[in-house]
């Protein structure tokens, strides 16, 4: 009894109940009349020359409210105390930055990817990001005995259900996703709840490939020293590729492109098919759709949107953002893209743009000063789910700034 009474005071995952208190702060620092203008008017607006699409989804999602909610609730209810963040909340800096200015401080990881608690105490709060955090840093939480607010996001719970129940059935998880992402981090270390558990993170339908050649003996396969090598920081330790593939269910990170994630567990399926036959197909593979809700919503929308395509597109969020990064993607397939980290980078002085053109979290920022159309044009607009509402507005009024317009709003 006094463990249960224990755990009840140092782990939160629902919440205060202190919503009524911190949402008007929230929505006072996040919202946007610009937003909510083009919203109102069936997301199609008009500023003097310039004719505004928003995506019809966009945006903070519900994993991503609630995760700040909680992050402001535990500063509300502990003001006296020192709260800790594991790495960020969100890939979003504004709100990161917002965090710290509060005294939220965020730990980041080593070059080795582990965190370091030596100096968390007992007494300390520290929040568990909407990404989730791998089971051994959970389990060095939990023995510090410090409160932990747990802001993990539905969704990515899912998967760790799926890749738990993979691990536990004796097949090992192919999680499509980037390996050093901490949701991808957090869902491969799922194995381990089981003796035995294994994973293979597979980064694009290139990876995939590969180790469906692997694990079918197609004559293109590579050694297996050269698989080794290739996938040796994104297995599980011990990997053994002859062993390790035989069973196999696929699952992604939550953020990932819906279409690609789809294709990777097709093809994988139509490869062990080939080789092996349907019989042992449907004894060997799994795969469930473990793409969030919201992060598919936003794609549809972007995808809806490029039906006509409008002259130049903006899509607002962070460069380390995944599913930012895809919404980026898809938009640079049908028309001329912009993916920039926050509204600061179009620059309302000199008319510029700062932006990241690849699909690479790494790839450099670039600037472009003649960016905008000279005459009437239509700019669209979408934002990745760890985008708040402002920032979005900005984005547009600083393009109708540089334009010579000014928003009646």
């Amino acid at each position: 009894m006094y463990i249960l009474r224990t755990m009840q005071q140092t782990y939160f995952r629902k919440g205060f109940g202190l919503k009524a208190e911190v949402r008007p702060l929230i929505d006072s620092e996040y919202h946007s009349a610009i937003v909510e203008r083009i919203r109102s008017r069936a997301y199609t607006d008009k500023f003097g020359d310039i004719k505004v699409r928003l995506a019809k989804d966009f945006g903070f999602c519900y994993g991503v409210d609630r995760a700040i909610d909680y992050a402001y609730e535990a500063r509300h209810k502990f003001p006296d105390k020192r709260i800790y963040l594991v790495g960020e909340i969100i890939h979003n800096p504004h709100v990161n930055r917002r965090l710290a200015e509060m005294g939220i401080e965020m730990l980041l990881p080593g070059e080795d990817g582990e965190f370091d608690y030596s100096h968390i105490a007992a007494e300390d709060v520290v929040i568990i990001p909407a990404f989730g955090v791998t089971i051994g840093d959970m389990k060095k939480l939990q023995n510090i005995g410090c409160i932990l607010v747990d802001t993990t996001c539905g969704s990515v719970l899912l998967v760790w259900k799926r890749v738990n129940g993979y691990a536990r059935d004796g097949y090992t998880a192919v999680i499509h996703g980037k390996y050093r992402h901490e949701e991808s981090r957090a869902t491969a270390s799922q194995v381990h709840k089981h003796e035995g558990g294994k994973y293979i993170i597979v980064r694009d339908m290139a990876e995939a490939e590969s180790v469906g050649a692997y694990m079918t003996g197609r004559p293109d396969a590579p050694t297996r020293d050269q698989f080794l090598r290739r996938f040796a920081d994104r297995t599980s330790e011990g990997f053994d590729p002859d062993a390790d593939l035989v069973k196999i269910g696929v699952a992604n990170q939550t953020t990932m492109l819906a279409t690609e994630s789809l294709a990777i567990g097709a093809r994988l399926r139509e490869m062990m098919v080939d080789a092996q036959g349907e019989d042992h197909a449907s004894e060997h593979f799994r795969s469930f759709g473990t793409i969030c809700s919201a992060t598919q919503e936003r794609q549809d929308a972007v995808l809806e949107m490029m039906r006509e395509p409008p002259d130049i597109m903006i899509v607002v969020g962070g460069y380390n953002s995944s599913n930012t990064n895809h919404l980026a993607h898809l938009c640079r397939e049908y028309t001329e893209t912009y993916h920039i980290k926050d509204a600061s980078c179009i620059d309302m002085d000199t008319g510029a743009i700062h932006h990241k053109p690849g699909l690479d979290p790494q790839s450099p920022e670039v600037t472009e000063l003649d960016w905008l159309p000279a005459g009437p044009f239509e700019l669209g607009i979408t934002a990745g789910a760890s985008t708040p509402n402002n920032k979005i507005g900005e984005a547009v009024f600083r393009v109708l700034t540089i334009k010579g317009i000014e928003p009646d709003v």
